[in-house]
């Protein structure tokens, strides 16, 4: 498997237990003490931790920093709008759209040459 492929796929799991890290608590532990809510949290954080260090160690091996920051950044874009849609129960705004534009610039621009 290619290395961006690696990198891509680790990235993009390790986004999955990031964001119900960050934002799955607002629904699911909304009741609860912030500080239940942290430990929870951190416990599924790490989890994003043991694939985003492998993940960003494979991928520097043929990209440089702002290439996996921007690829991190369009995955991140890529797991929140459903995850904020169909599990926070958000409504679709075009605003996903326009920022998914603007991150097409930041592909183009920093993966270009």
């Amino acid at each position: 498997m290619p290395v961006w492929a690696q990198t891509a796929l680790l990235l993009s799991l390790s986004n999955i237990f990031m964001t119900f890290a960050w934002y799955g608590h607002l629904r699911t532990l909304n009741s609860k003490p912030w500080v239940i809510a942290a430990l929870v949290s951190w416990g599924i954080a790490l989890f994003e931790y043991l694939l985003m260090v492998p993940a960003n160690r494979i991928g520097y091996t043929e990209m440089s920093v702002a290439q996996l920051k921007i690829m991190q950044e369009v995955i991140t874009l890529c797991v929140f709008v459903p995850f904020a849609v169909l599990f926070l129960h958000q409504p679709l705004k075009l605003d996903y759209l326009w920022a998914g534009l603007c991150l097409l610039g930041a592909v183009y621009f920093i993966f270009r040459g």
